[in-house]
């Protein structure tokens, strides 16, 4: 993993594209697996904030959708207040009969402080692997 490439993650879920696209774009779903947001429109436009983060600090993350191909793809703003760096976070979802690929791409993390180790590209691959490979696929029970 070079540090301009983005962090892709791809899984194959035994689940209906519909069923993932809402696990995605579902504020009490993605509450469950994902982010604890409050509010959560797949609309081009829609400003949202989350506080996540370790023992030691937590980050206020800001994100704008810029992107929604209903059932298909949606991309968002990934930053963290106080901090240099812009992200851009897409999912795509390629329907494969009646299963699922979802492939996570996290491009930017480059741009992020080399200086935060919680926030360096490594930091984001293994956490996408964990909420993609674990998280999401428990909630999906696929």
């Amino acid at each position: 993993m070079t540090d301009n490439q983005p962090v892709i993650v791809e899984r194959t879920f035994n689940v209906p594209f519909l069923t993932l696209w809402e696990a995605i774009t579902d504020a009490g779903a993605m509450r469950k697996w994902f982010i604890p947001v409050t509010e959560f429109r797949p609309e081009v436009g829609f400003e949202f904030q989350f506080l996540e983060g370790d023992t030691k600090e937590k980050y206020l993350h800001i994100c704008k959708v810029t992107e929604v191909v209903d059932g298909k793809k949606i991309s968002y703003t990934w930053r963290y207040d106080g901090y240099e760096g812009n992200t851009l976070v897409t999912f795509e979802l390629i329907p494969d009969g009646g299963k699922t690929i979802l492939r996570l791409t996290h491009a930017g993390t480059e741009t992020l402080p080399a200086n935060k180790p919680e926030l360096s590209k490594q930091n984001h691959a293994d956490g996408w692997e964990y909420l993609i490979g674990k998280s999401l696929k428990n909630y999906l029970g696929a």
